[in-house]
């Protein structure tokens, strides 16, 4: 199997890009392999974003690009209620059923294959949806957003947390965004963007931390809005 070798700022990376090009839609036994990294390279994002966001015990919540369920699994914990996961990869969702088998068989959890651009759900049906590292792949960000804002009750919370914020002149990242053909927006773009959506009360929060991948230093954020 071919590998990439990159260099920057004096590192050297080995990469598999079949491995990484996986990222924006997991699929087959190297789909599977990424979702299982993802899982653990995400966990200290997950936690230091959802730190931000308050959930009560009666929440109703969709987790968008929902991976291999981690998320799900974390959410079932915090509520009472309902939890739903959505991912257009097939492979993602069998690994997300796969976590959270019991939940599903006490009919507190569904994994959906599915689109953000057209989400399966009524008008009106969650308290909160989220949306960890998924963002950059939305086919029509501004619409989506329209469609997640659709299906969330009144005052109900979007929630996004990214690893990464636009790095001018930064050839790793710019190779990132070419081979997954990924967009990373800025907190000014994410803000201005969930506002023209619909949503108000939007707030935004950063951290400095490390690119899961490659070690170097990242900015994380999170961002939440309200309908």
């Amino acid at each position: 199997m071919l590998k990439i070798i990159m260099r920057f700022k004096n590192i050297k990376i080995i990469e598999d890009p079949e491995l990484l090009i996986n990222a924006r839609k997991p699929e087959g036994k190297l789909g599977s392999k990424l979702i299982e990294k993802m899982n653990v390279n995400h966990e200290g994002l997950a936690q230091w974003s959802l730190s931000h966001l308050d959930i009560s015990k009666d929440d109703v919540i969709l987790d968008i690009g929902c991976g291999g369920g981690v998320n799900v699994d974390r959410f079932l914990k915090i509520t009472e209620n309902k939890v739903y996961g959505l991912d257009y990869s097939e492979a993602a969702c069998e690994k997300s059923a796969l976590l959270n088998e019991e939940a599903i068989s006490d009919g507190r959890c569904e994994i959906i294959q599915g689109s953000v651009s057209e989400l399966p759900f009524d008008d009106n049906t969650f308290d909160i949806a989220t949306g960890f590292e998924t963002v950059y792949f939305w086919p029509d960000f501004i619409n989506d957003l329209k469609e997640v804002h659709r299906v969330l009750k009144d005052d109900g919370r979007i929630f996004i947390a990214n690893e990464a914020l636009p790095k001018e002149n930064d050839a790793r990242q710019k190779e990132l965004i070419e081979l997954l053909n990924m967009k990373i927006y800025s907190k000014d773009q994410l803000e201005e963007y969930l506002l023209e959506a619909g949503f108000s009360n939007v707030i935004s929060y950063v951290k400095e931390s490390k690119d899961s991948f490659t070690g170097e230093s990242a900015d994380w954020i999170c961002v939440i809005g309200q309908k």
